[in-house]
């Protein structure tokens, strides 16, 4: 394996991965080469006979582990995107060895005592410092070696236990798909959508990893909405037992480590710190949300002339929003092609906003055709990074959408930020792609995670671009949805992809009168797979759930957001985020966000919006700053002042 691209550093632009160099068997001897290295470094530095100090010990493990970083960055993003049954192998084999290994550095005692002595004058490096430090404590660095064995016991078995409950579900999404014989079954989609679902004379709609599938907003066929819902709510039930078994360990974990449950481990290391501020925010919210649902369940069986089952809620909506409204949502699709929507609206608020400019670069590649690479150009026309997006839905892609980033930006290492975003959007079998605004809004938010990649400019990788705690990494992607609708970029972008005409400003006006209808069903569907995961997570070590399902029922009454027309926006057996995506005890996080979001765009309406000057601010005071600083004191340089519910309260209607 001399000739494994992960050896050495890439030698492409911006040390862009070598995708074309990749192979699946470079791997495995990438990650054990990559880890007994890694672990070579931390003893060196563990052993050292020099006094400690912030150089030769934090900054040296900063730069440790170079070859495992690449690997292991490389790996991950691609069994999310475009996986197959021998990554899907790989990644079974090498989740608990990774976690072994994490285990073996932070609870190296002689490492842990070298970092305890360390001092430093510097700000940065006194943030980086306590960083670390932090990080140790939680990983049971204080602990006893009984309590550490068990500790590494817990956490491989977790491990485990979350790529197969990620690899369950990735199966079950494809199982579980929608399967028709006649395309009269589908009436309600457009010709080129049930085109594009045609297989072997069959028609496929897969599952997409949410409850409420789009397609139950259009399709006419009352029973083959049941179907589908259905489908979605019951796939991969074998996923409830290893949910079980990850909140028992879970919660042991937090009591071995100190803490009453799980939820009060997690958010400690939040902008939260405590179970009750997350809980007082989302008690202020249950109770409007619900009153405001079902406000709209009665406006909805009016319209149907039945009561509404959850399967109707979406269809039923949209008859309700375009008789009250005027509104049809799917007359904006015309007006909604990808590319466009990219060049003319997502890439020119960032330039008008920050200066920034994009080059497509077709002489570089991703790991799929799909992949498409774009540079990244501050105004002054240096170089800032790349851009990849990954746009397209495709077998062996897990569900949603997401931000990563492939090279951390660091002066530490001179590197400059490599990040990617990816979608689940339907690639037409022929013809333009043309989005829903769901969509159009889901590209904004997620280039907000990018611009927070790119915009990165701090000394160490460990705090990085989105290295910050998860109940604020929401937060900068939320505010870049504004755009979406802003005057300016919407008439940029919003053209009919075959005659260029902009899209009419009634329907503008229509869709903005419109925005608040449904924001009861669309807030109590978030809060109760946001409570849900609270439950799980609030669970005392040693007590027992015999039930999943009845488990997740008590948990929605005992909240008070058992709604049966609205169901969670994830059941626990489908619930990625918090069984295999790092939010468990954090779905709360996107709520928490959108309060400093809502804060946010109110600052930017106040000072005028869509102008250099406001964005050089949010720029400088936040999204440059990565994790290096109080994220929080960073909200307040930006905004000046502390964060209220109440701009939240006013967008969903729920005052």
């Amino acid at each position: 394996m001399a000739e494994n691209p992960f050896f050495a550093p890439s030698s492409l632009p911006y040390r862009l991965p070598p995708f074309d160099e990749i192979r699946e068997e470079h791997y495995l001897p990438a990650f054990e080469r990559g880890m007994a290295e890694h672990l070579a470094e931390v003893e060196a530095i563990a052993g050292s006979d020099e006094p400690p100090t912030f150089d030769n010990t934090i900054a040296a493990l900063e730069r440790s582990g170079r070859i495992l970083d690449r690997t292991a960055t490389v790996f991950f993003s691609v069994a999310a995107s475009n996986t197959s049954d021998t990554l899907m192998e790989i990644e079974k084999r090498v989740s608990p060895e990774l976690t072994r290994h994490s285990d073996a550095i932070r609870l190296n005692r002689a490492l842990w005592a070298r970092i305890k002595r360390v001092t430093t004058d510097d700000p940065e490096q006194a943030w980086l410092l306590e960083k670390y430090r932090e990080d140790f404590i939680r990983a049971g660095a204080d602990l006893t070696e009984p309590e550490q064995e068990r500790l590494r016991g817990l956490n491989e078995e977790l491990s485990r236990l979350s790529t197969e409950f990620s690899q369950n579900l990735l199966k079950a999404s494809t199982e579980s798909a929608l399967v028709v014989d006649d395309a009269a079954e589908l009436d309600g989609l457009d010709e080129a959508a049930i085109r594009s679902l045609e297989k072997d004379g069959r028609y496929v709609l897969p599952l997409l990893n949410i409850t409420n599938q789009p397609a139950l907003a259009q399709l006419t066929d009352r029973d083959v909405r049941r179907r589908l819902f259905e489908l979605s709510v019951g796939r991969a039930p074998v996923n409830f037992g290893l949910a079980v078994r990850m909140a028992t360990l879970r919660a042991e974990r937090a009591a071995l480590l100190g803490f009453p449950d799980h939820a009060s481990y997690v958010v400690a290391d939040q902008t939260a710190k405590t179970v009750a501020a997350v809980e007082e925010m989302l008690g202020q919210l249950v109770g409007p949300a619900v009153r405001n649902a079902k406000a709209e369940a009665e406006a909805l069986a009016g319209q149907a002339g039945f009561p509404i089952e959850p399967w109707d809620w979406s269809y039923y909506a949209e008859k309700v929003r375009r008789a009250r409204y005027d509104f049809d949502a799917d007359a904006m699709r015309p007006y909604f092609e990808l590319g466009r929507v990219f060049r003319d609206g997502v890439f020119e608020a960032a330039t008008r906003l920050y200066g920034v400019t994009f080059t497509e670069r077709p002489d570089l590649s991703g790991y799929h055709e799909d992949v498409r690479v774009f540079e990244v150009f501050d105004e002054d026309g240096s170089a800032l990074g790349l851009f990849l997006l990954d746009p397209y839905a495709r077998p062996g892609k897990r569900g949603g959408a997401w931000m990563n980033n492939l090279v951390d930006q660091s002066f530490l290492f001179g590197e400059k930020p490599v990040v990617m975003n990816n979608l689940n959007i339907t690639k037409p079998t022929e013809g333009p792609t043309l989005l829903s605004y769901d969509e159009v809004n889901t590209a904004f938010h997620e280039f907000g995670h990018a611009l927070h990649g790119l915009f990165s400019a701090v000394r160490f990788p460990r705090v990085s671009g989105t290295s910050v705690p998860r109940d604020f990494v929401e937060y900068p992607s939320q505010v870049n949805e504004m755009w979406v609708t802003w005057p300016e970029i919407l008439a940029s972008y919003a053209r009919h992809h075959e005659t260029g005409e902009p899209m009419p400003a009634e329907l503008v006006e229509k869709l903005k009168a419109a925005e608040r209808f449904n924001q009861g069903f669309r807030t109590v569907e978030y809060l109760a797979a946001t409570l849900l995961d609270w439950a799980w997570h609030r669970l005392a070590p040693g007590q027992e759930v015999t039930d999943a399902e009845a488990f997740e029922q008590a948990a929605l009454e005992a909240a008070g957001i058992a709604f049966p027309p609205v169901p969670p926006r994830y059941r626990t057996s489908y619930f990625m985020h918090i069984f295999s995506g790092g939010y468990s005890a954090g779905y709360y996080s996107y709520i928490w966000s959108e309060v400093l979001d809502a804060e946010s765009v109110e600052w930017f309406k106040e000072n005028g919006g869509l102008k250099r000057a406001n964005g050089d601010h949010f720029r400088r005071e936040l999204l440059s700053r990565g994790g290096s600083v109080d994220p929080l004191a960073s909200f307040r340089a930006f905004r000046g002042r502390e964060p209220g519910i109440g701009p939240l309260l006013e967008r969903r209607g729920l005052i």
